[in-house]
C-alpha cells in the first residue's frame, strides 16, 4: 500500500527529469551533431543493403518479426 503514495511523485520526478533533458539545437551546433561519428549507423548504405538481402532470402518484406516464409538460409 505504501508504494501507490509514492508512485505518482516517483512519475513526477521521472517527468521532470525527462523535460531537463530535452533541449534546442542552435544551427551552428547542428555540423557536430552530423559528424560521421555521431550517427546511429556508421554505414547506411551497407545495412540498408544487408536488410534488402535478408528480406530477400527470408520471403518477408520488412519489420524483423514473423512474417513470411522463405527457407531462412544464408
Amino acid at each position: 500500500m505504501k508504494m501507490r503514495h509514492h508512485l505518482p511523485v516517483l512519475l513526477l520526478c521521472i517527468s521532470c527529469f525527462g523535460i531537463l533533458g530535452c533541449t534546442s539545437v542552435q544551427p551552428w551546433e547542428r555540423g557536430n551533431l552530423a559528424k560521421p561519428h555521431m550517427a546511429l549507423d556508421a554505414s547506411v548504405l551497407h545495412s540498408s543493403l544487408s536488410q534488402h538481402n535478408y528480406n530477400s532470402r527470408e520471403g518477408a518484406a520488412g519489420g524483423n518479426s514473423a512474417e513470411g516464409g522463405g527457407c531462412g538460409c544464408y
